[in-house]
């Protein structure tokens, strides 16, 4: 239900872009096209603009609980095409955009790296209230006036939920 999208414009600039969503958001066309819908997010077109510069594209699945990841290099395209787009509604919202790849190569990748960084291990994992949250951070870098930290945590949270898809 994880992917990370790695692409780069034409003069190598590098993107990385995370893609979640239930299991199975990610349509398959046919045995070598895929399309990923485009969720609200940080309203960035980091990657899109790549896209369109460069069609040269790097997907990495993950699942949580599951060592192994699946890689897919391929070619990528932005889809607006209405039939398309309407088979990756979630919550009867259909993304205004999508992003098709044409495989090119696809393998599976060792854990190793899971196995060392313990990512799926929760015992390893940091104390969660020791590190700060974004909304925090910026809280803190912004200092909105007339808004106390736990009215803006409060504003950021509604704001998320609001604007999932």
């Amino acid at each position: 239900p994880f992917l990370l999208l790695a692409t780069a414009s034409a003069s190598g600039r590098c993107d990385v872009s995370p893609k979640g969503d239930a299991p199975g958001f990610v349509h398959v066309l046919d045995e070598r096209r895929l399309v990923i819908p485009d969720r609200p997010g940080n309203k960035r077109l980091d990657g899109m603009r790549n896209i369109l510069e460069n069609p040269h594209v790097g997907l990495i699945f993950l699942i949580p609980g599951r060592e192994e990841t699946l890689r897919v290099n391929g070619r990528a395209w932005i889809v607006r095409d209405e039939e398309i787009l309407a088979k990756l509604s979630a919550r009867d919202k259909l993304p205004q955009l999508a992003i098709a790849v044409e495989t090119e190569e696809v393998f599976f990748h060792c854990p190793k790296a899971f196995r060392r960084s313990k990512l799926w291990e929760p015992a390893s994992w940091p104390d969660r209230d020791a590190l700060p949250t974004m909304a925090c951070v910026l809280y803190e870098k912004l200092q909105p006036v007339g808004k106390t930290l736990e009215e803006y945590l409060r504003e950021s949270e509604e704001g998320l939920q609001r604007t999932l898809y």
